[in-house]
């Protein structure tokens, strides 16, 4: 199963990623665990503090992780875009038998939930993102009535099944539209939520991450994530080969992944939301229905955190510092929970 990996990164420079991973955390005796998607190894559309995990590994441990899609296999056959050969058993399966689905509509596979020994409700999880690579040539793009930005525009039930070209890293949408592939991403990678919350629907996203559509969190990024439950409990899926900021019509060009996570317990962290970090920049971000609110959160999470890194700028210094030079991005506005994420640069930042 190791060698269906492709020891590759995608990263604008090796140089910078290195920097990037050389953080405070303590050495590792580091070992190698994979999970693949089976009727025993995914949980559908929901997160939920009570499941119990499929793996249990040590903080620094690195886990190779593969996701499923979230379209009936059935759909693809009849497209004819890909032969059925194309289509992972596995999602055969699934589909066929796996019945525990929900609360919500969107009926991601999720691979997981990862228990992390040492973690416990306080802690930050550090989910380093080493490699993220396409699994399968297809994609899909959904469309749902009363969904999307559009819904009076665009009222319709659609699927789209797109090809991916894995050598050229391409993907025909439309005729005479290709778009490039090469920096897929998780769409949802997080922990679960709070006991108390139950079983929630995988759509919104949260404090405990989950369904960011966040198109910057890339191979040779860093996701931290509050810890809700003993464990921290981590799952991703919902793989995507391609999003733009905002994820218009409801979904992005959806695919099957293979990601290499290395999974670290921050006990010296303290957040309220997931942050991030790329090797140019620190990534803030702002969670709410409203997407005015979710502005206010990340802007407020831009003062907190470079106030807190940089004790001598004042909080006016560094709400002038988000005006002028921090990027703030619509990550998505399709989810119910919209999302706004910041881009800090850390090359401005000369005392550092």
């Amino acid at each position: 199963m190791k060698g269906r990996y492709r020891t590759r990164t995608v990263v604008p420079s090796l140089c910078l990623f290195a920097a990037v991973m050389a953080l405070s955390a303590p050495a590792f005796a580091q070992r190698v665990h994979t999970i693949t998607p089976s009727l025993t190894t995914v949980h559908v559309g929901n997160f939920n503090g009570a499941l119990k995990p499929v793996l249990t590994v040590d903080s620094g441990d690195i886990v190779m992780l593969e996701s499923a899609g979230a379209i009936d296999p059935a759909v693809i056959d009849q497209s004819g875009v890909v032969p059925p050969s194309a289509v992972p058993e596995y999602l055969r399966t699934i589909y066929r038998d796996f019945k525990d689905r929900g609360p919500g509509p969107t009926g991601h596979v999720l691979t997981g939930p990862i228990a992390v020994r040492g973690a416990e409700p306080g802690d930050v999880l550090e989910i380093r993102i080493l490699e993220v690579d396409l699994a399968v040539a297809y994609g899909y793009n959904l469309q749902r009535p009363n969904e999307g930005v559009l819904p009076d525009e665009f009222n319709i039930a659609r699927q789209r099944i797109i090809p991916i070209n894995l050598q050229a890293k391409t993907a025909t949408v439309a005729p005479g539209v290709v778009v490039p592939v090469a920096r897929p991403f998780f769409g949802v990678a997080g922990v679960a939520p709070p006991l108390a919350a139950g079983r929630v629907s995988s759509a919104p996203p949260g404090t405990h991450g989950g369904n960011l559509d966040n198109k910057d969190l890339v191979a040779g990024t860093i996701l931290y994530v509050p810890v809700h439950v003993s464990g921290a409990h981590f799952s991703a899926g919902d793989g995507h080969a391609a999003q733009g900021h905002g994820e218009v019509n409801l979904t992005a060009i959806e695919t099957g992944l293979r990601g290499k996570f290395q999974l670290i317990v921050r006990k010296d962290m303290k957040l309220t939301w997931p942050r991030a970090e790329t090797p140019d920049y620190w990534m803030v971000m702002g969670l709410d229905p409203s997407l005015e609110q979710a502005m206010k959160i990340a802007v407020r999470e831009t003062v907190d955190f470079i106030t807190a890194r940089f004790p001598k700028l004042t909080r006016d210094d560094a709400y002038v510092i988000a005006s002028v030079a921090v990027d703030y991005h619509v990550t998505q506005v399709v989810d119910g929970t919209k999302g706004i994420h910041g881009m800090i640069p850390k090359a401005i930042f000369t005392d550092r």
